[in-house]
């Protein structure tokens, strides 16, 4: 009988040495595994950004050949735009000579001229005087001679030129 018993101790301990055998090997396999799945995902991120290298580098030629794009279509337009500035004529009645009321002569001067002059010199004058307004700057605050014209304290700067047309003939 002992050596039966010998014998089956034999054979658990040659199984004992089987299943860390092959738990070795299976933790060796898990290990490989894992090595290769780091492997491919290094792989990967690397082939990323290799592409979106290379999709900016698409990207920046591009905008490169928009930029000259854009550079080639303003000239074209520059052309066109002397063109047009050769063509034009002024409107002959901003270039007709008008006589100002009195109160507008005071301001302006008595001599007759064209629209484009009168409100040239009312500019002038509201400059002069520091008669634009300094919160908002398109409108303008009348003095004395300006209230007469007006008949307002304040005035927007695109109504002016309507108030200002009563008092041409």
């Amino acid at each position: 009988m002992p050596t039966k018993k010998k014998a089956t101790k034999k054979k658990v301990a040659k199984k004992a040495t089987k299943k860390k055998v092959t738990k070795k090997k299976a933790t060796k396999k898990k290990v490989a595994k894992k090595a290769t799945k780091k492997k491919a995902t290094k792989k990967k991120a690397t082939k990323k950004k290799v592409a979106k290298k290379a999709t900016k580098k698409k990207a920046t030629k591009k905008k490169v050949a928009k930029k000259a794009t854009k550079k080639k279509a303003t000239k074209k337009k520059a052309v066109k735009k002397v063109k047009a500035k050769v063509k034009r004529k002024p409107n002959a009645a901003f270039m007709k000579p008008m006589t100002p009321s009195e109160a507008l002569a005071a301001v302006i001067g008595a001599k007759a001229m064209p629209r484009t002059e009168v409100t040239k010199k009312l500019w002038a004058y509201i400059k002069k005087n520091g008669l634009q307004d300094k919160m908002n700057r398109r409108n303008i605050n009348a003095d004395d001679k300006l209230k007469k014209i007006f008949g307002k304290n304040q005035v927007s700067m695109f109504e002016m030129t309507k108030l200002v047309s009563k008092h041409l003939s």
